[in-house]
């Protein structure tokens, strides 16, 4: 008994001696994240630096829930008809950078996160700039084609499947931009590499539903916004911060 008590003070006091590590809060900087430049693009409380592509101010279905963007189907509006609510980080245009952003979707969800954008008057924000797919893989309408799925250079590059977190659970994707040179990391998986302006992409270009557009065919601009899409679906953003690179 002596001993079967000595050994349960000896694993109480190893248990108490290991310390707690608080888990880091959402829409914020670390220390050492600071030291190697990144900024946050999201507070977590409003929506400042944000606006509506080829508008002013917020569109009425974005909300703040649970310290996370949400856009959510418009009034009127059916499940997969957005409400011409796209919007985009209007502090600043960005050349070469790493973007980080979590997001989650509803079921049958589907948005997009876009760099490079170029503001055309009348035309969505995806018209005139590359897009990362916001999927729920299993049930949205729009997961038969491979370059369709979440983490994909839409319409142009597929991503692995395998690397996607199911509808209402979180992702985290990181876009690199680097003198054309771009990489997808999906959950810590690099799933896309590409390189803008070049012969491979001319050929990605003229292969997708881009290949009309005015906006790819004249050139994709060499910087611009980020942004993120409004496709009639509930959506949630967060932790959306970026460096830039050198």
């Amino acid at each position: 008994m002596k001993n079967l008590l000595k050994s349960f003070l000896v694993l109480l006091a190893i248990t108490t001696a290991v310390p707690c590590f608080a888990q880091k809060a959402n829409n914020t900087l670390t220390e050492k994240e600071k030291k190697q430049g990144w900024t946050l693009l999201f507070n977590g409380k409003d929506f400042s630096g944000w606006r509506q592509c080829n508008g002013s101010g917020m569109p009425a279905n974005w909300v703040i829930e649970d310290n996370a963007m949400k856009v959510f189907t418009g009034e009127g509006r059916q499940p997969g008809q957005g409400a011409n609510g796209d919007i985009l980080y209007q502090n600043k245009k960005y050349k070469n950078f790493e973007l980080s952003v979590d997001w989650k979707t509803s079921k049958m969800g589907n948005s997009g996160i876009f760099y490079y954008v170029r503001e055309v008057p009348g035309q969505p924000i995806y018209y005139a700039a590359p897009e990362v797919q916001v999927l729920d893989n299993v049930d949205a309408s729009d997961n038969q084609l491979a370059n369709h799925l979440a983490g994909s250079l839409y319409d142009m590059l597929p991503a692995d499947p395998k690397t996607v977190k199911p509808a209402g659970e979180w992702n985290t994707i990181v876009i690199k931009v680097k003198d054309g040179k771009v990489t997808h990391t999906q959950n810590g998986k690099k799933v896309v590499q590409y390189t803008l302006w070049s012969k491979e992409w001319d050929e990605l270009v003229a292969n997708s539903k881009f290949k009309d557009f005015p906006g790819f065919t004249e050139g994709i601009a060499h910087e611009g916004y980020i942004g993120l899409q409004d496709h009639g679906y509930p959506i949630w953003f967060r932790n959306i911060k970026i460096r830039e690179l050198k």
